[in-house]
C-alpha cells in the first residue's frame, strides 16, 4: 500500500515544492510565537488600562504618578509635568488640551511598542495562500512532466504527484488561517485599548486642569501637583 504520510509526501516532493513547505512552516512557527507573545501582553495591558481609567475617575484634589500601575504611571507624569509648565495667559481648554497631548504622546510611544511585529500576521495571512498556490502548481506541472516522459496514466502513476502539490496549498491555508484571525482580534484589542486609554487620559486632563485653575484662581500655584510629586 502506497505511503500518503506527510512525511513521505514532503520527502518525495520536487525540491521547490519542499522549499515551499518549509517556508511556510517556518512562517506558521513564526506567527504562532508573535500570537503568544501578544496574547500574553495584550493581556496585560488592557487590564493596566483598565485600571488606569478606573483610577482617572477617581481623581479628586491631587495626581500622584505612583498611584497609576505601571502602563499609565509615565504617562500620567508627562500630564503632571506639562501642567506645572507655565505657558502665559491661557484658557483651561488650552491648557487642558497641551496637557493631554503630553500624554497621548507617551501613550502612543507604548501602543506602537504592542504593535511591534503584528504586520507579520498580516504579511503571512494575505500572501501563504498565495505561496501555497505556486508550491501546486509547480508540483503539478513538474509530476504531468514526469507523467509524459514515462508514458504511465494510470491514477497510481498521477496520485502521488497530485497529492503532495496539494499539500503545499493545505500548508498555505494553515499558516494563513489563524495570522488572519490573530490579526484581526489584536487589532480590535488594540482599538478598545487605545479607546479606554484615551478616555483615561480626558479623565487626568480634567482634574489637572481642575487643580491647576483651581489654585490660580486663589492666587497660588498649584501646590498639590507638586506634592503629589514629592510624596
Amino acid at each position: 500500500m502506497p505511503d500518503y504520510s506527510i512525511s513521505h509526501m514532503f520527502l518525495n516532493a520536487d525540491r521547490v515544492v519542499q522549499g515551499v513547505m518549509v517556508l511556510l512552516f517556518l512562517a506558521s512557527v513564526s506567527c504562532w510565537v508573535v500570537i503568544l507573545e501578544k496574547a500574553v501582553l495584550l493581556k496585560q495591558s488592557s487590564v493596566a488600562v483598565w485600571r488606569f481609567k478606573k483610577l482617572a475617575a477617581k481623581l479628586t484634589d491631587s495626581v500622584n504618578p505612583d498611584d497609576f500601575p505601571s502602563f499609565a504611571a509615565k504617562i500620567v507624569e508627562a500630564g503632571v509635568n506639562e501642567s506645572r509648565d507655565t505657558a502665559g495667559h491661557e484658557t483651561r481648554a488650552d491648557f487642558r488640551e497641551r496637557v493631554e497631548r503630553a500624554m497621548r504622546v507617551i501613550l502612543s510611544g507604548r501602543i506602537d511598542r504592542l504593535e511591534n511585529r503584528v504586520n507579520l500576521l498580516a504579511t503571512v495571512g494575505s500572501t501563504s495562500p498565495f505561496v501555497g498556490l505556486f508550491g501546486t502548481v509547480w508540483g503539478i506541472m513538474h509530476s504531468f512532466i514526469g507523467i509524459a516522459a514515462s508514458g504511465e496514466t494510470t491514477l497510481a502513476v498521477v496520485a502521488p504527484g497530485i497529492a503532495e502539490a496539494l499539500f503545499a496549498t493545505a500548508m498555505g491555508l494553515v499558516a494563513a488561517i489563524p495570522a488572519v484571525i490573530a490579526f484581526n482580534k489584536i487589532n480590535s484589542t488594540m482599538q478598545k485599548m487605545t479607546k479606554e486609554a484615551l478616555a483615561g487620559i480626558a479623565l487626568v486632563g480634567n482634574s489637572l486642569s481642575r487643580i491647576h485653575f483651581t489654585d490660580e484662581d486663589r492666587g497660588g500655584t498649584p501646590l498639590r501637583l507638586k506634592k503629589a510629586q514629592e510624596s
